[in-house]
């Protein structure tokens, strides 16, 4: 369909350099190119858009553990933005999609490795559905900016505000639904060693997500306001500005140290794994053996460490105690399987004084993998997958510390370190130091752990609290509030690690106001969103 212009009575075809102008703003700025109604013009043809979503995807992964080039994270993330500019809601859909499934796809590969493919697609198709709608949230704005805010100035200040803010609610949401979400690879966890680790501990998780993502869409909008050209200057500032952002950890208040030991039995604890009872007690028992004469405050041994529950089994508590006498008499904190009455839980208990002193449930478990939401329907669909999860493990609901002879010690199982909620109650309610226990056994020699404890380092500078991550096979390291690695276990031995771990006093700004950073960026997002999307401009003539 060709377009008219009528001029005096006359008609006459709209050429193509018509048909997109490019306004000019204040001082010379000259826009970015937009149709004739004044939407924005896509930078490059959908093709070329979905080549690039497979690019940003695989630049996304890249920035995570094992290879750990921090900076492709954001190249992955400019690379999405600058494909969505101009879209329509349904390539918008499409660009993000294929960039979440080919990033999901890649980062979690791991989950293949007992499994199979059906719950890794499942889960990584997911994932790709939520950066799709996400993705469509963004070229709305994107599409709608050049008509609703006319001055260069305005939308280099608003526009890349409110990018940022979208993306961290997609991301804060895919965090919490369904099911208690999925926060994992959520751009700030690419940047546990980058010069950006600092801002966590001032901003949160989603804080340091959404600065560098409004960090990638001020460069992108610097130069489709200026020109390549005259953008050249000014990107020499934005570089000032980039580096600015790179500042020092909050300084963590510590006071004191105890000196904590973490047990890695290098145990065969994979949910597959076939092994008699007690077997893996006997392997944290026999690798504890090289902690004797050692003068301890706390060992810590990993999620599902004794698999026969002491409050049930008479021989695993004399063994507990007999670990506990031979140490010195130290208290230990150990994670087992209980149940009470028809319950189940995933358990990590304090073990002190030939008892059972305290004891923590999980407060998240893993959807699918610990319990299985409308089991009847996805039985219908999987049923060999489902039946494989035998037992539905409870929320925990017990508070998060421990108070060991003084020391308030904060539990997290596994998942829990990704949930900023548990994080932040286990700071509310004063942990000086966390202790992290996870089993990594079902994931083998993949970047499942090494992932797990880059989300560790970061939670260390975010709480400003030193963290004790032990795993059952690896990667066990216990890290200071700066996020520097103070003892550590090669993976996939049997060893032990010990450190005078720093204990923290006061809290981070994030601990105290990350929620509510949170939601008002992702809020400030929504709001130009809907001014974007309710504003009425005249088209240009």
């Amino acid at each position: 369909m060709s377009a008219t212009t009528t001029t005096q009575g006359a008609t006459r075809p709209v050429t193509t350099a018509q048909r997109y102008t490019r306004p000019v703003g204040a001082q010379g700025f000259t826009g970015p190119v937009t149709t004739a109604d004044g939407f924005t013009r896509p930078v490059m043809p959908l093709w070329l858009a979905l080549v690039g979503a497979i690019g940003a995807g695989i630049a996304l992964d890249a920035g995570f553990p094992d290879k750990g080039w921090w900076p492709m994270t954001l190249v992955g993330v400019a690379i999405v933005l600058t494909a969505l500019i101009g879209r329509r809601w349904g390539s918008a859909f499409l660009i993000g999609a294929v960039a979440g499934a080919t990033f999901w796809g890649v980062h979690i590969s791991w989950l293949t490795l007992y499994l199979g493919p059906v719950p890794w697609l499942g889960l990584a198709g997911f994932e790709a559905v939520y950066f799709g709608l996400g993705a469509i949230l963004i070229a709305l704005l994107y599409r709608r900016a050049d008509r609703v805010w006319p001055s260069a100035r305005s939308r280099l200040l608003i526009v890349p505000i409110a990018v940022a803010g979208l993306w961290i609610l997609r991301e804060g949401v895919n965090s919490i639904f369904p099911y208690g979400g999925f926060s994992w690879g959520r751009v700030a966890m690419s940047q546990s060693e980058s010069p950006y680790t600092g801002l966590v501990a001032w901003f949160g998780m989603a804080g340091l997500s959404f600065v560098l993502v409004w960090l990638v869409a001020f460069l992108i909008q610097l130069v489709r306001e200026t020109g390549i050209r005259t953008s050249t200057r000014l990107l020499i500032g934005a570089t000032a500005i980039a580096a600015s952002l790179a500042v020092p950890a909050w300084p963590a208040v510590t006071a004191g140290t105890s000196r904590i030991a973490g047990v890695q039995g290098n145990a065969d604890a994979g949910l597959f794994s076939p092994h008699a009872p007690g077997e893996i007690l006997s392997d944290h028992v026999a690798a504890s053996a090289a902690l004797e004469g050692q003068k301890l405050d706390l060992v810590v041994w990993p999620e599902n460490a004794s698999d026969l529950d002491p409050a049930e089994y008479p021989i695993a508590a004399r063994t507990l105690d007999a670990v506990s006498q031979e140490l010195g008499g130290v208290p230990l904190v150990v994670g087992t399987i209980q149940q009470r009455g028809d319950k189940v839980y995933n358990t990590s208990l304090l073990w002190e004084n030939g008892a059972i002193a305290d004891y923590y449930d999980k407060r998240h478990p893993v959807p699918f993998a610990e319990w299985m939401p409308n089991r009847d329907f996805f039985h219908s669909l999987a049923p060999d997958l489902v039946d494989l999860v035998t037992r539905d493990y409870e929320f925990g609901t017990t508070d998060l510390t421990y108070d060991v002879n003084g020391l308030t010690a904060g539990v997290s199982i596994c998942f829990d370190i990704t949930d900023d909620a548990v994080m932040r109650a286990m700071a509310a309610e004063g942990a000086q130091v966390v202790l992290a226990q996870t089993n990594n056994a079902d994931f083998g020699r993949t970047d499942e752990n090494v992932q797990q404890l880059a989300i560790a380092r970061l939670r260390a500078v975010e709480f400003g609290k030193s963290v004790v991550n032990i795993s059952t096979v690896g990667t066990s390291e216990i890290i200071a509030p700066d996020g520097s690695r103070l003892a550590g276990i090669p993976p996939y031995e049997a060893g032990t690690m010990v450190a005078d771990v720093p204990l923290a006093t006061a809290p981070t700004p994030a601990s105290l106001l990350g929620f509510q950073l949170e939601w008002l960026f992702a809020g400030l997002g929504l709001g130009a969103l809907a001014v974007a999307l309710t504003t009425r401009t005249p088209r240009r003539p």
